[in-house]
């Protein structure tokens, strides 16, 4: 069975978060996943770039109703012209979340994937607390390695258990 990650963060450029997205987008293909994401500039830009380097495939799902501004490294583009509710089909189109920095968007999509109880591993990014409590959602990481192992690993154990 194919495996279909998304990539969410900030659709601003910085160049730190962009590193660890590139190498998550090309751990990811590394892996024979298939990369989802929101389609556009920043993380979205720089995770599929990676991706596509290393030979996967990419899927952008976009907030506009054209393919207009989409990064060039998208194998397919869906626009969608829901602008900030296309973040549910990111997040449903995949099996698990890998959030990289920490934007409005970016925690919408985070809370998106665990209302529908698909892992999320973080990079640079929220801590939710619940009750006073830091929430354990969130699995937070330091490098693109330790993010794309998790998630797999996470993966394998939910197919395990099925």
């Amino acid at each position: 069975m194919q495996v279909y990650i998304s990539v969410v963060g900030v659709g601003t450029e910085r160049e730190d978060l962009n590193r660890l997205a590139y190498e998550v987008g090309r751990l990811i293909a590394e892996r024979g996943a298939v990369l989802v994401c929101g389609g556009l500039g920043g993380i979205m830009d720089a995770a599929a770039h990676g991706a596509k380097e290393a030979g996967g495939m990419t899927i952008g799902i976009l907030p506009g109703p054209s393919r207009v501004g989409s990064s060039k490294h998208l194998d397919v583009a869906i626009p969608t012209d829901m602008g900030h509710a296309r973040n549910a089909l990111v997040i449903r189109a995949a099996d698990a979340a890998i959030a990289i920095g920490a934007g409005y968007g970016t925690l919408s999509e985070i809370g998106l994937a665990l209302k529908m109880g698909k892992p999320v591993i973080g990079l640079k990014t929220w801590v939710l607390y619940r009750e006073g409590k830091e929430d354990e959602g969130i699995i937070l990481v330091d490098t693109a390695v330790e993010a794309v192992e998790a998630i797999f690993r996470i993966i394998q154990q939910r197919e395990g258990d099925l």
